[in-house]
């Protein structure tokens, strides 16, 4: 049973792989022998992650906007003139919308749908006949999506479209599951609580909301690169080849308080 987490040789994608989480699974990737490719929107932040994230191996960074369907094409064409395979996508771009529910606004909801739940769906799609290239009954191709506990259960704040658009990437990481098993394609999901990121900054650069988010983790801490590089590379590889359709909270055991 060695090397159950083995991801050497494979060829990964992890879309909003600049900052947060995706840069944590991406350099998990690379210092476990994966090739990686990132893709965002902003270029100049992308280009910073690609330097830094080279050093822990091969990373090759595609600026797109993922929330529309003529991005996402875009990048699948660029990526196909590079790789005849894609052995792990990792769906991670995604947005947040906070205000109140009399005022939430229109873009709002719009903003976050498109590219949290609609991007996510036409990433995979499109990215389907090198999924299929890569999968083989012994060693299937993989998709992460990446949701969140608030899609699990009421974050008690005004993110309306957040909320919904989590809860929906776990209803349809089941639904892709099961469709895509018998093209050698395993789907999964990964739930995270709070980890420092873009996303989480007005938690993490405030002390005192700090202070507050952790006396809600059992834990007693946020996330780290390693809990949330861990367990993409559970999904990732061997270790998982039993498991599809699941969604795994990593929070430290928020959820099972809330």
């Amino acid at each position: 049973m060695k090397n159950l987490f083995d991801v050497s040789g494979k060829i990964a994608v992890v879309s909003g792989g600049s900052s947060g989480i995706g840069f944590m699974m991406a350099q998990g990737l690379l210092e476990n022998g994966a090739k990686v490719y990132i893709t965002a929107r902003k270029i100049g932040r992308l280009e910073e992650a690609q330097k830094a994230l080279s050093e822990f191996g091969d990373c090759v960074a595609i600026p797109s906007d993922l929330s529309t369907l003529d991005g996402i094409e875009g990048f699948v064409a660029e990526l196909s003139k590079h790789e005849t395979r894609l052995d792990i996508l990792i769906n991670n771009a995604g947005a947040v919308w906070a205000a109140p529910l009399d005022s939430f606004p229109e873009e709002g909801w719009d903003k976050v749908m498109d590219i949290n739940i609609k991007g996510l769906f036409f990433m995979t799609q499109k990215c389907l006949p090198l999924l299929k290239a890569a999968g083989t009954p012994e060693n299937r191709a993989r998709v992460i999506n990446i949701a969140s506990i608030n899609g699990l259960r009421n974050s008690g704040m005004p993110t309306y479209s957040y909320t919904a658009s989590k809860s929906a990437v776990v209803h349809l990481t089941t639904h892709l599951a099961t469709d895509l098993v018998g093209d050698n394609i395993l789907v999964n999901a990964i739930a995270p609580g709070y980890f420092p990121s873009k996303m989480t900054k007005s938690i993490t650069e405030n002390e005192a909301m700090t202070k507050y988010a952790l006396t809600k983790i059992p834990a007693g801490r946020m996330g780290t690169p390693e809990d949330i590089a861990g367990t993409a590379l559970y999904l990732a590889s061997r270790a998982s080849a039993f498991t599809f359709g699941q969604t795994i909270a990593i929070d430290g055991g928020q959820i099972s308080t809330a």
